[in-house]
């Protein structure tokens, strides 16, 4: 075990006795090398003291790092220096590896590159757009509003373009919720959301979800935690390829009745679903906030999601923004509506939808061939697959040249399945079956 620091040194190495300043002059004692990573630190009350503040002021300083995954532990248990590197990271999504040509790698649910549209003309018109090299901050321009409010699920307020859906989650959360805050998700739920959650510092509250989406029980026990957002993907799950049943949703309406949650809606799988578009935004438009991302559908280098809901919402985001991009690229919006008006574009994306559907469904019949049957329909870019240990799971796959997902990065509990990227499967079902099969009980 590691010696404690002395209270008294590591008190006449702070100046700043406010949290900011605990936190800040921690860190640059770390970067010096004064505390090295694996030095446990004062306990809280013995710091506060030699300090001359008040316990709760050590902890709030602790907590800031400990959400920068530099320091570790609390309480009783101790505080130690872990990390070196004071720059925050999405530690789920930069566990993921890099496994070469040699692997068949079914670790990222993406789209086939094969199967987007084509973007030359596109790119080539969407210099045309009004407002091009100007630096007016839009929240969206014209040809772009048009074209998504003839298919949006409801009559929304306002709109905004973002770079991308995840950075539209960023975004907006950072914008209205304070470190602390309590937020209800989905369980299981896109790792990146998670990734952005932690970042943020909130408690993390999971709603249980069966095949038709969120469990309606599930959701009103966590109201009673009185969260600030309800994050929802409202049609097609992007991690268990669950389509949330019309039924579903509004028995989940039922439930946010009398509630002053906010209603975040996470359409990031979008028209690769084969389920209408659908939104609480129809019986809640003063709360809900509904994101569509263009990613999976017309090309993720377009970076491109678009954000709706309430004037006052959409607004205090915008305003947010102005620390850094200001507005999405008026050319990548362009080039977004140029497509989006196209006959050619929805006839790609209905090829699209249906190859992504034969490929889940290839494998799917392949693992139930061999005695294992994966629960729900043949949507999606991937599969959730139970297995008694993820750990043997993937030392096993990893062993046979293939690559996924562990579930534990889908959730913040223990949940016993990996998830496969089918997107991109377009051969070697058989190969692939027989590794999880496998892999699948130990």
């Amino acid at each position: 075990m590691s010696e404690i620091v002395e209270a008294e040194w590591f008190a006449g190495k702070i100046s700043d006795t406010s949290i900011h300043g605990i936190a800040l002059e921690t860190t640059a004692l770390i970067r010096s090398g004064l505390l090295p990573v694996g030095a446990r630190l004062p306990a809280v009350r013995d710091l506060a003291f030699a300090l001359g503040v008040s316990p709760a002021t050590i902890s709030n300083a602790w907590r800031e790092l400990r959400r920068q995954q530099v320091l570790s532990g609390r309480g009783r248990n101790g505080t130690w220096v872990i990390g070196d590197r004071l720059v925050a990271q999405p530690k789920r999504l930069a566990s993921s590896g890099d496994y070469g040509a040699d692997v068949i790698d079914l670790s990222r649910a993406v789209p086939d590159p094969a199967l987007l549209p084509p973007l030359a003309e596109a790119l080539a018109k969407s210099v045309e757009t009004e407002g091009v090299n100007l630096y007016t901050r839009s929240r969206i321009v014209p040809e772009l509003e048009a074209a998504v409010r003839a298919s949006w699920p409801y009559e929304a307020d306002a709109f905004l373009a973002t770079n991308g859906g995840y950075n539209a989650v960023y975004t907006l959360l950072h914008a209205i919720l304070l470190p602390g805050a309590c937020v209800a998700i989905e369980h299981p739920t896109a790792m990146r959301l998670l990734d952005i959650l932690e970042d943020r510092g909130v408690e993390i509250v999971p709603v249980q979800c069966d095949s038709e989406g969120p469990v309606p029980q599930s959701l009103a026990a966590a109201l009673k935690r009185h969260p600030s957002v309800f994050i929802i993907q409202p049609r097609l799950h992007s991690v268990t390829a669950a389509t949330v049943s019309p039924e579903r949703l509004a028995a989940l309406g039922d439930v946010l009745e009398g509630h002053d949650t906010l209603i975040l809606e996470d359409d990031g799988v979008a028209d690769i679903s084969a389920a209408p578009r659908q939104s609480l935004g129809s019986r809640f438009p003063e709360r809900t906030v509904h994101i569509f991302s263009f990613s999976k559908t017309l090309g993720p280098d377009l970076r491109l999601a678009v954000m709706s809901g309430p004037a006052s919402v959409i607004n205090q985001t915008q305003s947010y923004r102005s620390f850094s991009a200001g507005w999405t690229s008026r050319l990548l919006q362009g080039a977004a509506s140029w497509l989006l008006r196209r006959e050619e574009t929805a006839d790609t994306i209905a090829n699209a939808r249906a190859l992504y559907r034969d490929r889940s469904r290839a494998l799917r019949q392949a693992l139930a061939e061999r005695g294992l049957h994966i629960d729900g329909e043949d949507n999606g870019l991937c599969l959730w697959v139970p297995v008694e240990s993820e750990q043997f799971a993937m030392v096993t796959l990893a062993a046979r040249g293939i690559a996924v997902e562990p579930g534990e990065k889908f959730s913040v509990t223990p949940v016993n399945h990996i998830r496969v990227a089918t997107g991109c499967l377009t051969d070697r079902y058989d190969t692939v079956a027989d590794a999880i099969i496998l892999a699948h009980k130990m």
